[in-house]
């Protein structure tokens, strides 16, 4: 693929288009500026943001070029302050400074999940409790996640591609936007998340190409892909529209899981509000999870991956 904010020349093009994306939401009067002469951007002027940050307007052209390597904490801060970036995108901004530091070493491949995040995950029962990798392939699940995820276990995608993955099945199989009780809601932070985590790593080959399967098969991920809206912290609620067990409203959190040294896959947990009628329902998933498996489920793929 040649530019969806990953190429292989690092990770330019994220920094010019975020900054740029941000730089066009500010308008002169929210940071006291006077309108003066045709406008012809959104937004505020390059120069004008170099004002404000108290740097030179060609030492601010090159960064928004891309340029960010090397630049010091200061200045990254002067000029998430004039952008008002909240809390997360401000720690995005350094997490792409730092991504464009020249790399001292190749990365290693992705070590295998230890057996015993498995029994971490088979010990919850009255959760769902699931694994995934930056790129939102799910590694591993308890049976009350298999049971609640069964619409994108049993999916096309998920049978052609050989592995689960939340964006591409959210994205490319028709079947999740029955699935899903909010389906621009999720697919909002499908995205965001995958943005932030390519922002993190600029040279992953597997992101990339996932990055160019969907932003080409896609509209809507296209779109919200162009948007660079990011998320670190995900949690909330979340609609299913089960086959089964009907509509559920579960809260969720996703948290980092070390799993070897300098490495963390992200575990996301579902539960219900306790004596809830989706406790209930999560019950009888879990009722369900339990029996013994049905012929078909034999069929389902497993979570190495390719």
């Amino acid at each position: 693929m040649s530019d969806h904010g990953l190429s292989r020349s690092g990770n330019r093009a994220d920094v010019r288009e975020f900054l740029i994306s941000r730089r066009a939401r500010i308008s002169p009067e929210q940071v006291s500026l006077p309108v003066t002469g045709r406008r012809r951007v959104p937004g505020l002027r390059r120069e004008e943001v170099a004002m404000l940050a108290g740097v030179s307007v060609d030492w601010y052209t090159r960064l928004e070029k891309g340029h960010i390597s090397g630049v010091s904490q200061e200045v990254l801060e002067a000029v998430a302050r004039v952008l008002r970036l909240d809390d997360e995108e401000r720690v995005y901004l350094f997490d792409l400074a730092h991504a464009a530091r020249p790399a001292r070493r190749t990365p290693a491949a992705a070590a295998p999940l230890p057996p015993n995040v498995q029994w971490l995950l088979d010990s919850m029962t009255l959760s769902t409790a699931m694994v995934t990798n930056e790129r939102h392939d799910v590694l591993a699940a308890n049976p009350l996640a298999r049971a609640l995820y069964a619409p994108l276990f049993g999916s096309a995608t998920t049978r052609e591609s050989g592995h689960a993955n939340l964006v591409r099945y959210h994205f490319l199989d028709p079947g999740a936007r029955d699935f899903y009780g909010d389906w621009n809601l999720t697919a909002d932070m499908l995205v965001a998340s995958l943005r932030t985590e390519a922002g993190r790593n600029p040279h992953d080959i597997e992101t990339r190409g996932l990055v160019g399967e969907l932003t080409t098969a896609s509209a809507d991920f296209r779109a919200r892909w162009n948007t660079h809206n990011i998320l670190i912290h995900v949690r909330g609620t979340k609609l299913f529209r089960h086959p089964e067990a009907g509509r559920l409203s579960l809260s969720y959190y996703s948290l980092g899981l070390p799993v070897s040294v300098g490495e963390t896959r992200h575990m996301c947990v579902c539960t219900a509000e306790p004596g809830s009628a989706d406790e209930d329902k999560l019950t009888l998933l879990a009722s369900l999870a339990a029996s013994p498996p049905h012929q078909a489920d034999a069929a389902e793929p497993d979570f190495a991956l390719p």
